[in-house]
């Protein structure tokens, strides 16, 4: 999977580290189900990291698009509302 942080570049995740990167969505999940400002932020901070932890960084020369676009670190809850209309499910799909 090739994750976009708008902002900062994509990361390549191996399904190994899917698990990881969907546990802390599950914190930005509750967070825009809760409408928790102040959660939302720490939880999608929480999920940048994690991405950026486990994920290979995919190289400026190398052209992929991208399976999950994460907003970056200053996206407001209401901003990513705008975006988002499952209050279901985090950033990540499954």
């Amino acid at each position: 999977m090739i994750v976009r942080i708008l902002g900062v570049g994509q990361y390549r995740l191996d399904d190994g580290d899917i698990v990881e990167v969907e546990k802390a969505d599950d914190a930005v999940e509750a967070a825009i189900a809760a409408k928790d400002d102040s959660a939302f932020t720490a939880a999608l901070n929480g999920l940048v990291d994690t991405i950026q932890k486990v994920g290979d960084p995919v190289g400026d020369d190398e052209f992929v698009p991208s399976d999950v676009i994460v907003p970056d670190r200053d996206t407001s809850l209401a901003d990513a509302a705008a975006y988002h209309d499952d209050d279901s499910e985090g950033l990540i799909p499954g």
